[in-house]
């Protein structure tokens, strides 16, 4: 099932997100986070992981960094964010 599913967002990265501008607002992009959460979760957790991510996704959102957790969470990775900002000399 995990197989299946990092195939159907390959192919959106490669036919679908091409034809439109680059809009993500989180880095990594939706998709790359995605994959990333099912290479880690699995099928199921991933992709619940993912889903949440994409619903995070949207104007009213700061973004920036927000790499995949080590641990299960539809939740933003804050202590990730807040330490790439602090080696950054980010606010």
């Amino acid at each position: 099932m995990k197989k299946i599913l990092m195939m159907l967002v390959h192919g959106y990265q490669r036919f679908i997100s091409p034809l439109f501008p680059p809009t993500c607002r989180y880095y990594p992009t939706c998709s790359n986070y995605m994959l990333t959460a099912l290479k880690k979760h699995g099928a199921f957790k991933g992709t619940i992981m993912g889903i949440a991510r994409i619903l995070r996704c949207h104007p009213f959102v700061r973004g920036g960094y927000d790499p995949v957790p080590d641990h299960f969470t539809i939740f933003r990775n804050k202590s990730a964010r807040d330490e790439y900002r602090k080696t950054m000399h980010l606010k």
